[in-house]
């Protein structure tokens, strides 16, 4: 496998049917964009913009994501940055970190909507599924 050292953005409406190594594909209208795994073993990696998943910066010229892109449910468990269209490499997680890790995402998400346990879970739901129903809408454009 050739891993990847930096990602080209390309702003679209729709995901191409074929993902090209290196390139980000940037769906401001979906608020998602998707990649190649920059380990280069292939898997699609989809990361949602959300006030509790990533956030998208573009300078006009070059684009960062942030937090780190950990593809702990892939078989290369790779782990890096995008900043400034390049890929950092970050460092493995344990098991242990990963859960952590997943836990404090899930607290974050509560957080963000606050409230009864009804309308934590209806607001994550409602979250979720409107992420997803965007996405499936852009795979199938």
């Amino acid at each position: 496998m050739n891993k990847i050292a930096s990602l080209t953005p390309e702003f679209v409406d729709a995901i191409p049917a074929k993902i090209e190594s290196g390139k980000l594909y940037i769906s401001m209208e979906f608020a998602t964009a998707v990649h190649s795994c920059a380990c280069g073993c292939g898997m699609e990696v989809v990361t949602p913009f959300t006030p509790t998943d990533w956030n998208l910066t573009f300078d006009g010229v070059s684009v960062s994501l942030a937090p780190s892109i950990g593809n702990w449910s892939f078989p290369c468990r790779s782990h890096y940055w995008v900043r400034r269209n390049q890929i950092q490499w970050a460092g493995d997680w344990s098991d242990e970190e990963i859960a952590a890790g997943r836990a404090s995402d899930k607290r974050n998400k509560d957080r963000q909507f606050a409230g009864s346990a009804s309308n934590r879970q209806t607001a994550t739901q409602a979250t979720n599924t409107s992420i997803w129903a965007r996405i499936k809408r852009w795979f199938s454009s």
